[in-house]
Parts: structure tokens; sequence; C-alpha cells
């Protein structure tokens, strides 16, 4: 069992509101979060996926009226949908009665839909809450290169060898395709959409084009669209925003994409070992995006994230902008000597940030010219992961 950042922001928001909903990919680890939590109070689990607890729901009004004295967690609630106007009923009840939090743990593998039915069923009731993959900081000191290769999912991270992580996350990489992703929307052609995913790998790190994504495809812009918006609403990519606020420059205004866990993005490569990746053409953008999920993991979901470029070649790879409005810039270099281009100064006199760092493999900080500090990504998720439990 490993101790996850999210526990303590989770038992918050049960504490705090009547219903909550922890949202994210299959084998990500939130039943077992879930049980876990389960033990600390009276509760009562339901896995929509099994039949005899879809049965128990047949009349869900009578059966859940029988448990309001307990936190009822619904696994997988996807699969029922017309539960969310029955459980905002129950919840505006047990309100009336005095009770006005911990009553409902929803667990989703996809915020698409759930984030519409829910929002609109239950507003003003429910607290949303996202689950990724394991953290460096959760998978444990000296496993950084694990985490980098295999992946944050738990049963990758912890199979007995390389190859029978790389199967597990092919299998997982088929399954979604053949089973999962046909739940959640229009029936998709499993193999255009793995063909997709694959060309998303290829461009990790790029500018967004679904022009020429389509064309590859061999479909309309609109619906290789639909589906990016259908993988970014599953929690598997990533479209990262570029700055938008008006600094009488041309910015680049297309996102940047990544596939969030690095595991999957060398499942879909056939790269099955840090040797392999090294050699790689994908490696220096595969760390960029590890370092930016373990980064995001770590500040929480306060913390707006960007990234900075404009036509003039002015860069910064990730820029965190806190709630009160200060921003961080922040670089990352995959080498141990790292060396900063002329564009990140420029971004950086552009938008005055009120911290610049670098990230880089090693273990030492130290400072470097123009009031930038280089660091080890570990610590620098450490030094967030403890500003955000501190607010």
């Amino acid at each position: 069992m490993f101790s996850r950042q999210l526990l303590a922001p989770l038992l918050e928001s049960i504490d705090s509101s009547p219903a909550v909903a922890l949202l994210g990919p299959r084998q990500v680890g939130k039943t077992t979060l879930a049980l876990e939590l389960a033990k600390t109070r009276p509760s009562l689990y339901l896995d929509l996926e099994s039949e005899r607890d879809r049965a128990k729901l047949s009349q869900p009004e009578l059966y859940l009226a029988d448990h309001l004295d307990k936190l009822v967690i619904l696994d997988e609630v996807h699969r029922a949908p017309g539960l969310f106007l029955v459980l905002r009923g129950l919840i505006d009840q047990a309100r009336r009665d005095g009770r006005r939090s911990g009553q409902y743990l929803l667990l989703g593998s996809a915020a698409l839909d759930l984030l519409k039915q829910s929002g609109e069923s239950l507003a003003g009731r429910i607290t949303f809450l996202e689950m990724g993959p394991l953290s460096l900081l959760e998978a444990g000191a000296g496993r950084a290169d694990d985490v980098w290769v295999r992946g944050g999912f738990p049963d990758s991270l912890q199979a007995a060898s390389g190859a029978r992580s790389l199967k597990w996350r092919q299998d997982f990489i088929r399954t979604y395709l053949e089973r999962d992703v046909p739940q959640f929307g229009p029936r998709i052609d499993a193999q255009s959409l793995r063909l997709l995913w694959t060309m998303l790998a290829h461009q990790q790190g790029g500018l967004l084009n679904a022009a020429h994504l389509a064309r590859n495809l061999g479909v309309d812009v609109k619906t290789a669209t639909a589906y990016i918006h259908l993988l970014t609403d599953l929690l598997l990519l990533r479209r990262l925003r570029p700055w938008h606020h008006n600094l009488g420059k041309r910015l680049v205004k297309t996102p940047k994409i990544y596939l969030r866990d690095s595991g999957l993005l060398h499942a879909l490569l056939d790269v099955g070992s840090k040797e392999t990746l090294l050699s790689h053409p994908v490696v220096g953008a595969s760390w960029e995006g590890f370092c930016i999920e373990q980064i995001l993991a770590s500040a929480g979901s306060a913390v707006q994230a960007f990234f900075y470029r404009s036509s003039g070649g002015a860069e910064i790879d990730l820029l965190l902008q806190w709630p009160a409005g200060e921003l961080w810039a922040i670089e990352i270099k995959r080498s141990l000597t790292p060396k900063l281009e002329r564009g990140f100064h420029e971004a950086c006199a552009d938008l005055q940030p009120q911290r610049k760092l670098l990230v880089y493999p090693g273990q030492e900080a130290y400072p470097m010219a123009h009031n930038v500090r280089a660091m080890s990504l570990h610590a620098l998720c450490a030094e967030l992961a403890e500003l955000q439990a501190s607010h």
C-alpha cells in the first residue's frame, strides 16, 4: 500500500461536502484509496460493474435511504448516470435532518460525462478531485528512474521485471481501446484511436496540429479533435495551455500535448527499458513531460499551468500561476551540466516571474546567473507538496 498524497485532501473534502467525486484513469488506485478511507468511518462500498451490486440499486432511492448514516462509496459510477438525480434528493433530505457532509464518494474513470451529469444534478453539493498515477514522492526515494520508465500505475511500477511491466502497459492500452473507450462516447474505431494515440506519442511535447493528425488518420478535423478531447477527458492526455495574457507580443496560441503517464508513452513506442529510452528520439520530450506531470501533481489543483512561447523565440517550458497571481518560470533540461538559452531569459524579461527555476537530473541545488536556481525534480516536488499541505 503506497501512501497517497491525495488522502488528506480527500478526507478534508468528505468532511466538508455532501458528495465527492474522485476521478482518475482505471487501475490508478482509486478503489484502494477509497477502501482505505472506508476503514476510518461507517461505510458501504458498491461496485457498479458488479451485477449483484447494480441489482441492489434497482430501486436506488429505497436502498440508499436505508444507509443515510454511512459514507456510501459508488465505484464506476458512470455506469449508472440516472443515480445523480436520486443522490440530489437524498442529500437534500439529509441536509434537512442536519447532516451536511460525508454522504457519498463517487469513483469514476473519466471526467467527461461524470462532470457534466453530476455538475448539473449536484450543483453546490459535490467536490471534484483528480487522482493520477503514483508520483515520484509517493513511489519512494531512489525510484525516480523506475517511475519515469515504467510510469506511475501501481501494477506497472511493481511488476517483477521490465518485460512484465511493459506487457502490463500494452494490455492496459488494449483494454482501454477495446472495452473502456466505447463506454464514454460514440463508437470509435479502436484501430484509428490506437493510431492516433501512437502519433501523439511521437509528437510528445509538440504543438497540437489537429489538421495534420486528421490527414494522417484519414478522417476530418472534427473527428480527430473529438478523439483528442476523449483522450483528454479520460485523463490520459494533457493539453498544456499557452500563456494568454496580452503583452503586446505575438504569442503562440496553440496548446502543447503530452501523454500524461510516461510509462504509457513508452509502451506505445515499444520502449521497454531505460537503456532503450536513452537512445530513442523521444527521450528529451519524455523527460520534459514526466517532469511537468510530477510538478503539477505536487503543486495541487489550485495552481494553473501554462507554457510561454513568442514568435521571436522567447520560451519557458512551464509557468505556474498561483492563486494570488505569483508566477514561477520553470525550465526543464535533461543534462547534468544544464545551460539556459537566451529565449528563457527573454521570456523572463517579458513576464517578470517571482521565481526562476531550472529542473535537471542531478541532486545538487545551486544558483545560476540571472537569479535562476537549479534544483532536482524530487526537491522541487517536495517543496511544492509542502506548500500545498500548508494551504
